[in-house]
C-alpha cells in the first residue's frame, strides 16, 4: 500500500495485487526498479546481507526500469497483452496463500 506522502511517480518497490474481474482471480508481484535492486544491493554490501550484496532475490519479483505507478501498470497491461502475465505473476488462493496458476 501507498503512504499517503509517496509520490506516485516515483514508486520503485511495490507490493501489487491484481484481481482479474472475469473469473476473480488474484495475482501479484513485487515491482522493483533496477535502480531500487541496485540500490539493495549496495546496502547489503555495507550490512553483509545477502552475502555481503553480491544477489538479489524475491520469490515474486518483477524488475521495471523505469520507476512510477503509471509505468507499473503499462508494463502489466503489455504482459497481459503478450501473454506473459500468468508465467511471470504468482496466484494467490482464496485464502491469500501464493499457489498455483
Amino acid at each position: 500500500m501507498l503512504g499517503a506522502d509517496e509520490v506516485l511517480e516515483d514508486v520503485c518497490n511495490i507490493d501489487v495485487e491484481v484481481r482479474m474481474s472475469a473469473d476473480g482471480s488474484r495475482w501479484t508481484a513485487t515491482v522493483f526498479t533496477l535502480d531500487e535492486v541496485q540500490r539493495l544491493m549496495e546496502k547489503g554490501s555495507r550490512t553483509g546481507e545477502d552475502l555481503g550484496g553480491r544477489y538479489f532475490w524475491c520469490y515474486d519479483g518483477l524488475i521495471v526500469r523505469d520507476p512510477g505507478i503509471d509505468n507499473i501498470i503499462e508494463v502489466l497491461i503489455g504482459l497481459l497483452d503478450e501473454g506473459d502475465f500468468w508465467q511471470i505473476l504468482q496466484r494467490i488462493d482464496d485464502e491469500g496463500n501464493l499457489g498455483e496458476a
